[in-house]
């Protein structure tokens, strides 16, 4: 058959895939991939990636995630490519400004968060959980397709 909408066609994969990028890859976006992974499990797949990505992630992140029962210490940031975008069908950038490459077809969002960059986990507590509330209603939306 030449039908374009058989199962290779790349408009609609079997599972989306997210990309969240920020600028260190350090926080908010390791906050988020972690959040995604935990509340979907294998029916996303989940990429972070930072624009200018710092050597660890923030141990403040890393106790606040923790405090909610999710184990990021052993993440390591990773830099954007465009590859990285190209196999995304979401990007979710937060706060990188135009540091991520554009690719026709894809869904893009920017999403408005405090950076936790210097600050201890009193003040990173607030950002995960707008965070996670975020990441909830993402999986709702992506989600709601393949669930009747």
């Amino acid at each position: 058959m030449s039908d374009s909408q058989g199962p290779e066609n790349p408009q609609h994969p079997e599972k989306p895939s997210v990309l969240f990028v920020c600028v260190h890859n350090a926080g908010r976006s390791q906050m988020a991939a972690a959040f995604l992974t935990h509340l979907a499990g294998d029916r996303i797949e989940v990429r972070s990636a930072g624009s200018a990505p710092a050597g660890h992630v923030n141990p403040a992140v890393v106790e606040a995630m923790a405090e909610v029962g999710i184990d990021i210490a052993a993440e390591i940031p990773k830099v954007l490519t465009a590859e990285a975008v190209r196999a995304s069908d979401v990007v979710i950038t937060m706060g990188c400004g135009d540091a991520c490459p554009y690719f026709p077809g894809k869904t893009y969002l920017d999403w408005k968060l405090d950076d936790p960059a210097g600050r201890g986990v009193a003040a990173v507590r607030p950002i995960r959980d707008e965070i996670g509330a975020r990441v909830h209603g993402l999986v709702g939306e992506l989600t709601a397709g393949g669930r009747g």
